[in-house]
């Protein structure tokens, strides 16, 4: 393809020169055509020059082609060759462990075969000693009718009298015995537990300090004067009626100088119908229309006092993420009272008292401290909503996404439902709180009542002669019979008085029962 080219140019150029000659004269055509004669001679050689070259190039790289796939078939063969020792050789190690694992399965097979015979032997062997004991059987069956025959034939009592006589001795003595048994074991355990539950409790009481108050169903405000009186009482009585109407509580106004009593069961109300009432006695403008804008106004006041606490007292004990309508209940129990005791004060320090219990028992402290908090969420609840108030805190909490462990500590608190360990804590912590010295106060015609019917029940059991509730009717001592009662009867009589208080009597705190005989057994109502 190269020389190509320069024939083609010499063959124009020809051409050319031809054209040329028949137009200038043959004289000049044949110069002209010589002279490109000698050009596309020069031209052709050149072309035929460069084509060798590039042919002498084409065979060199040829045979470098062919010296380069020459070797690399050369170590082709060798690698090939090389593989094929290594299969050999892996082949030949594989064929040696499968010799080994089928000698190993032979002596396998050989062992089975021999544990085969033996199992085939032992089998036969078992049914001849069933048969064997199965003739024993139906000859014993055989014996034993004789014998009850016999027997009842010499006793003169049929198989069920026989039987319901043997039944009643064995009852009394496994009843007995059982009570023996528990005593014992009941003994054994206190004395391990008490010292080991004393310490924890100790440590958590110390530990914790929470300030209590006491608050009664009224509230007092004081008057800058008596003419003050008339002003609340207002034209016929309008300005009273528009207080109790708007708040809800009673306001009663007698001879008390300088002293508005406010009395209601709601200590929301109460605390309303107070900021109402104080800020109308320093504006100075009482009327109904003005009573009714302070009272909304104190009502947001409370509400935002209620949020407040509420947020104050998770902060305090550390827990976090709570619906904000647990938070405004939370906050309510500030003005909720048990026994004089304010049960927001009252959580909190269960709260604590469980939180501390929890880590000296190796738990999370955590859901303890939550559970503390919202034992007794229930009683800030709506009047309307019906049950008692550990199972409406529990459907409060489960409600609004408390976890199982928290709602178990609300609806166990008093050991309605089975307990976590959590709210068995939180039930000790309760009762602690609530037995401390000054934490709680009763009315002296219910404590009175609550003394005669602990001695009531005690004396209504067999074998008791007298009984005493001392120590503010957080001890019953019981006197027994001595000729009647012994010292096991003694401790069982004990468990059933306990047993009793806790079913039949409501009571803060717990009852120790101390039974006196000629020792004395001790058992607490929880």
């Amino acid at each position: 393809m190269e020389y190509v080219i320069p024939v083609v140019i010499g063959l124009l150029v020809a051409a050319v020169g031809y054209f040329v000659a028949h137009n200038a004269g043959r004289s000049k055509a044949d110069k002209l055509l010589a002279d490109a004669e000698a050009k596309a001679q020069g031209m052709l050689t050149l072309a035929q020059s460069q084509v060798d070259d590039k042919l002498g190039q084409a065979d060199k790289k040829v045979a470098q082609a062919e010296g380069r796939a020459q070797q690399i078939v050369s170590e082709a063969k060798s690698e090939a060759s090389q593989r094929r020792k290594d299969a050999d050789r892996e082949i030949q190690k594989r064929q040696q462990d499968l010799e080994r694992r089928e000698a190993g399965f032979l002596k396998t097979e050989e062992k089975l075969a021999d544990q085969l015979d033996k199992v085939e032997k032992r089998r036969t062997e078992l049914d001849r000693r069933s048969q064997n004991l199965d003739k024993r059987e139906q000859s014993m069956e055989k014996i034993e009718e004789e014998a009850r025959i016999e027997l009842e034939r010499v006793a003169a009592l049929d198989q069920e009298s026989a039987r319901a006589e043997v039944l009643r001795l064995v009852e009394d003595e496994a009843r007995y015995e059982a009570a023996s048994l528990r005593k014992r074991i009941e003994d054994e355990a206190r004395s391990e537990a008490t010292e080991i539950a004393r310490k924890l409790i100790v440590k958590a009481v110390f530990r914790c300090a929470v300030d209590h108050y006491a608050d009664s169903l009224i509230t007092t405000v004081e008057l800058k004067g008596e003419e003050m009186k008339g002003r609340i009482i207002g034209r016929e009585g309008r300005n009273i009626r528009a207080i109790e109407a708007a708040t809800g509580v009673d306001v009663i106004i007698d001879d008390t100088p300088n002293v508005v009593v406010l009395s209601s069961f709601d200590g929301v109300r109460r605390e309303i119908a107070r900021q109402s009432l104080e800020r109308l006695i320093q504006d100075g403008r009482i009327h109904p229309a003005k009573i009714e804008e302070i009272v909304e106004a104190s009502r947001e006041a409370v509400e935002e006092e209620i949020w407040r606490a509420g947020q104050e007292a998770a902060f305090r004990l550390g827990i976090t993420g709570l619906h904000p309508e647990i938070v405004k209940l939370v906050g309510r129990l500030k003005f909720r009272t048990s026994y004089g005791q304010n049960v927001l004060a009252h959580s909190i320090e269960v709260a604590i008292l469980s939180g501390i219990i929890a880590s000296e028992l190796g738990l999370n402290p955590k859901n303890a401290r939550r559970g503390g908090l919202l034992h007794d969420m229930g009683k800030a609840a709506d009047a309307e909503m019906e049950g008692s108030h550990p199972e409406v805190g529990g459907r409060i909490a489960r409600k609004f996404g408390e976890n199982a462990i928290v709602v178990n500590c609300i609806e166990g608190h008093h050991g309605d439902v089975e307990q976590t360990i959590e709210a068995a804590i939180v039930q000790v912590a309760d009762a602690i709180s609530a037995v401390r010295p000054g934490a709680r106060g009763e009315a002296l015609q219910s404590y009175l009542s609550r003394l005669h019917e602990l001695e009531k029940l005690a004396t209504g059991f067999a074998g008791v002669e007298r009984a005493y509730a001392i120590s503010a009717g957080r001890e019953l001592r019981v006197l027994v019979k001595p000729d009647e009662m012994d010292d096991v009867l003694t401790y069982d009589l004990c468990r059933q008085i306990t047993k009793r208080i806790e079913d039949s009597m409501e009571y803060p705190g717990t009852i120790k029962v101390t039974v006196i005989r000629e020792t004395r057994e001790t058992g607490v109502a929880k």
